[in-house]
């Protein structure tokens, strides 16, 4: 991997998308605008997005003991505060109570259920959501029955939101543990569900001890089979998780890949240079599954105006908006754009150039993918934007 002092030639950055932190324009979308505009998510994790009553409930149909509270409200709380303490323990800990509760078939298919028409009633139009299917074997479930559970979930969940008036398309991810052993199981799986609601395949988990390279193989059982995978990388490990991710791996997008900022140098005159490695990314349109609030928690940025979102759209890169884990997050796609919206000025041309961006990078069809950005995405801001000319 080159080194961040192998730089490319300077480029301004004072477009119009330049705006100071803090900046809301006069035509910045309203709340309800941001609510009803349609929007694309790429990356975020079934077990991260569950209702607290839908855990509270569960956890008694099932009989997992361990909730640290049984009152929805106050687990919700629960959640945040964990996922905030800046505990790694605490953290993980959330996910061990939705593990712990999506354990039988019917809590899966109600979980993916949920989670298409918790989506779809934020606006969003297409959804990739991820999963490990070897964390819910507990009660005896195949990886098969897994799989097959979250499908059902999702195209009954699709089924609901459009009943009450919502469009979404879901496809699934299946993730495989950094630090466990089943990669190349978990690829065959997703490989042979790939036209049964299953679009591609991930692996998740710490970075730091992980490398991607320990998974060569089912990377490499993918490339050979014409599959799709993004790569967990440049969350908290920095660049050489980016590049192995690139370069040994091949991975078609990079989950989060905030880190990147790390091979771009803002300089005092307002020229940014970028390193090889940062070159390549934009150069190549590699997709970055950024996840400003998530990145909060994680310590990537200490707040919305400095998250490095603002210089990578401003730069061009292939940036996408992702919620990660709604629940510890206490987020939507709506609320993430909210806040980039009051940090950085974004208006609904940026908003659609967001959600265009991640269409582009769907694993589905080309002309699938075509479809929802000219009959879907465009026609909807269009129309949320011809409603300035009526104010």
């Amino acid at each position: 991997m080159t080194s961040q002092t192998d730089r490319n030639q300077p480029a301004r950055t004072d477009d119009a998308h330049s705006l100071p932190a803090g900046t809301r324009t006069a035509n910045a979308p309203t709340p309800e605008q941001i609510l009803r505009a349609p929007k694309v998510l790429l990356h975020d994790h079934l077990d991260g997005g569950l209702r607290p009553a839908t855990i509270v409930e569960l956890a008694q149909q099932t009989g997992y003991p361990n909730l640290p509270e049984t009152d929805p409200d106050k687990l919700g709380v629960w959640f945040r505060e964990a996922a905030d303490s800046g505990s790694l323990e605490r953290y993980l800990e959330t996910f061990s109570h939705t593990v712990g509760v999506m354990q039988t078939r019917d809590a899966l298919v109600r979980v993916a259920a949920e989670c298409a028409e918790d989506l779809a009633a934020d606006g969003v139009v297409y959804a990739e959501v991820r999963y490990a299917p070897e964390q819910h074997l507990a009660a005896g479930l195949t990886l098969e029955e897994v799989v097959e559970a979250v499908n059902e979930g999702f195209r009954e969940g699709e089924r609901c939101a459009h009943d009450n008036g919502h469009r979404i398309r879901v496809g699934a991810l299946l993730t495989a543990m950094r630090h466990a052993a089943r990669a190349l199981e978990i690829a065959e799986l997703a490989n042979r569900y790939r036209d049964l609601g299953v679009v591609g395949f991930d692996i998740a988990g710490a970075e730091a001890g992980y490398p991607p390279t320990r998974h060569l193989d089912a990377f490499e059982y993918l490339k050979r089979e014409n599959n799709h995978f993004t790569i967990h990388a440049g969350e908290a490990f920095g660049l050489p998780s980016i590049w192995q991710a690139l370069q040994w791996c091949g991975a078609d997008r990079l989950g989060h890949g905030v880190r990147i900022i790390d091979d771009i140098e803002v300089r005092d005159d307002g020229t940014v240079a970028l390193g090889r490695l940062a070159s390549y990314v934009r150069d190549k349109r590699i997709p970055l599954e950024l996840c400003p609030s998530s990145n909060l928690q994680t310590g990537a940025a200490s707040s919305y105006a400095e998250h490095p979102i603002g210089l990578l759209r401003r730069l061009h890169f292939r940036a996408t908006v992702n919620t990660d884990n709604r629940l510890m997050s206490n987020t939507s796609m709506s609320q993430e754009f909210e806040h980039l919206v009051e940090a950085f000025g974004y208006t609904l041309d940026d908003m659609q150039w967001f959600s265009v961006n991640a269409m582009k990078s769907a694993f589905i069809p080309f002309d699938e993918r075509l479809a929802m950005i000219n009959d879907v995405i465009k026609p909807g801001y269009a129309s949320l934007k011809s409603e300035w000319l009526f104010r």
